[in-house]
């Protein structure tokens, strides 16, 4: 028998152990055992004030898009902590796993680049064993929480980029990636670059599973322009698309001669090209404008130059489409179907039909899917996001590395719903949270520095549900389009056209004579647009509630090889860190017990645990119900007499019974 295969695997030094921070609200790791106590403890989370905010009402004479209507979502987190211990307090305490594992819908992370550099805001130093591990453990929680038609976008540089595909497939699977998107950041070269100027940007996307869903883009205000419905198409909207595709010579039967209804000329594909439809089809559509016939009309000379053949190797069985009656008539039954409208699918172009033929093109029904170049000029650059962040902080030095709103914006219309739940664990600046609000998501977000929180995130997201934010997403620029009768000249967008009449009229301002010039009114009306209004997205509203996690409750002291309990380690502090540990709901109603797990209740006793105590608390056991009894003290004899009562009871000793870890195991 031949060996297994083997799965890739990306390995580095103490890939065996775990990190825990070295100081509070800084990025700085120590390696220990992943016994240890200082890593495995389950913090809780200590609540806060809720910050809430009024959705503002609709102005007269405004226009407001469709999200301007979403009801704002109040359901939201911000937290102060450690991300690693942020997500097991997600994934482990059961009142917050219940409410968010395999929940979430979209994450969106913007971790450290490990680039070897120092921010104002952040230390971006960490060497690449660590900064792997860091994030491995991250990234098993960030999976837990995912929905099954979630995704996960992980946002990166050319640092670490290459390490992080590879872990992201052993953590993922490779089956479940979906694109890596390149975010042009930069609008100019730095010149304090060594070597390249970096101008971008990477963004893995990674599905939860076969099951993940991700949107379409939206259709855009320019888009949508080229579409208007002059002949009341019972189908709606058209454009006037071309009716021919490419591949002449292999598709002769599809390259023919068209009698026009109205000039009687012979109408045929340009060079190298065909009917988009086949013949019997193109026969049915034109006698919606006339009756049309077959015919042989010798014309196999002009279409093997039309074929791009010899004429000995043109295919000469192919009739033309032509008139069934005189021409005189068809251009009456042709004009009639003119003013009639819902004119056929093959449409007659020009003033009065008197051009060529078109064909009727509908907006599909979906929208474009997403592709992976977005350039800075739909998504926005570095300096987008920096004068968004100076516009809600004036007096403040711009966070270093903050993203435009319209990056995540269009990452959470690809990933979520309305309603839907994203998570970023690296909050920064708030970007995350702050579209999530305006985009009708509930969110969670947690950030590391306190100075970073108080000063940025926090102040940010109050400004976003108490409507005084203006930036970002919060207006959409009307897009300016096309109002041309007959379309811009081929390869001329509506800006440039724009640009074009404004550097027009300052050229001829001094002069009257150009001013009535028809051949410069002509030249306008080639080159007309129109802009459609800003559009406001945001009206304020929804809430969020502010956390931060508990304090550690228990610490290992390797000189003397044994789990101590820390001075944070009492009152509700140790309560609430006892039941998580242990998987216990929290019953703060209950007068007697502090928690439940199924048919079994936790009773936290900080002091000696006795007999008398014991039977105390059994007494107020219903019939089904077992015992937890989780103790700082425990009087010989007691485990055992506890045992002795039955009903499932027993005694564990904090912290000993919690956390016993040794490194000598």
């Amino acid at each position: 028998m031949g060996r297994r295969p083997q799965k890739l695997e990306l390995t580095w030094f103490n890939k065996d152990k775990a990190l825990i921070p070295t100081e509070t609200g800084k990025y700085g790791y120590t390696w220990v055992d992943p016994r240890d106590p200082r890593y495995c403890e389950t913090h809780t989370l200590i609540y806060g004030e809720a910050v809430v905010g009024t959705q503002a009402p609709k102005e007269e004479g405004r226009t407001y898009s469709d999200r301007a209507d979403l009801e704002p979502t109040d359901d939201n987190l911000l937290i102060l902590g450690e991300s690693g211990d942020v997500l097991e307090a997600l994934t482990r305490v059961p009142e917050l796993a219940e409410k968010y594992v395999g929940k979430v819908k979209c994450i969106y992370i913007d971790p450290p680049f490990n680039t070897a550099q120092t921010f104002a805001n952040y230390e971006d130093n960490l060497e690449h064993s660590i900064w792997l591990t860091m994030m491995r453990d991250r990234l098993i929680h960030l999976r837990r929480l995912l929905s099954d038609e979630g995704s996960i976008w992980v946002h990166l540089d050319d640092v670490e980029n290459h390490r992080m595909r590879v872990l992201m497939d052993e953590v993922f699977g490779a089956e479940n990636f979906k694109a890596e998107v390149v975010w042009q950041k930069a609008d100019s070269p730095r010149s304090d670059a060594r070597g390249f100027s970096s101008d971008h940007d990477v963004i893995m996307v990674y599905g939860r599973s076969v099951s993940t869903r991700l949107k379409r883009m939206e259709r855009t205000a320019v888009e949508n322009a080229r579409f208007s419905n002059p002949d009341n198409d019972q189908l709606g909207a058209w454009w006037d698309g071309d009716p021919t595709a490419p591949g002449a010579s292999t598709h002769q039967g599809m390259v023919y001669a068209i009698q026009h209804p109205i000039t009687g000329h012979l109408v045929y594909p340009a060079p190298g090209r065909h009917w988009t439809f086949g013949q019997t089809d193109v026969l049915d559509i034109m006698r919606g404008w006339a009756p049309y016939e077959l015919r042989q009309i010798d014309d196999a000379e002009e279409r093997a130059r039309r074929c791009g053949v010899a004429l000995e190797e043109v295919r000469k069985d192919v009739p033309a489409i032509v008139l069934g009656i005189p021409l005189d008539e068809a251009r009456l039954a042709a004009r009639k179907r003119l003013a009639d409208g819902d004119w056929p699918t093959l449409v007659l172009r020009g003033q009065g039909g008197t051009g060529g033929i078109g064909r009727k093109a509908y907006p599909p029904a979906q929208g474009q899917p997403p592709r992976t170049w977005w350039p800075n000029t739909e998504v926005g650059h570095n300096r987008t996001a920096k004068s968004e962040i100076k516009a809600l902080f004036p007096d403040e030095i711009p966070f270093s590395t903050p993203k435009p709103e319209r990056l995540l914006e269009r990452i959470i219309h690809i990933a979520t719903e309305p309603g839907d739940i994203i998570l970023d664990v690296f909050a920064g600046s708030g970007t995350t949270a702050a579209v999530a609000q305006k985009t009708g998501r509930r969110w969670i977000t947690c950030e590391l520095v306190q100075d970073t929180l108080r000063r940025f995130t926090q102040l940010r997201l109050e400004k976003v549900v108490r409507g005084e934010d203006p930036g970002g997403i919060t207006v959409t620029a009307g897009e300016r389009v096309d109002a041309t009768e007959e379309g811009l000249p081929e390869g001329l967008t509506a800006e440039e056209a724009q640009k074009l009449t404004s550097l027009l009229n300052k050229a001829i301002r001094d002069s009257d004579e150009l001013k009535s010039s028809e051949d410069i009114r002509a030249l306008k009306a080639r080159v007309k647009t129109r802009k459609y209004p800003d559009a406001i997205n945001w009206r304020g509203g929804g809430a969020f509630r502010t956390a931060r996690l508990s304090p550690s409750c228990f610490d290992y002291d390797p000189e003397v090889g044994l789990v101590v309990l820390t001075a944070a380690a009492t009152g509700e502090v140790l309560i609430n860190s006892i039941a998580a540990n242990l998987n216990f709901r929290l019953t703060p109603e209950h007068p007697h017990f502090q928690g439940v797990r199924g048919s079994m209740r936790l009773a936290v006793v900080e002091g000696r645990l006795d007999r008398r105590k014991v039977d105390d608390l059994v007494a107020h056991l219903d019939a089904d119900e077992g015992l937890t009894i989780a103790a700082t003290e425990i009087e010989d004899g007691v485990r055992q007499y506890i045992r002795s009562l039955g009903q499932g009871c027993r005694a564990v000793h904090i912290p000993d019974d919690i956390f016993s870890y040794s490194e000598e195991d």
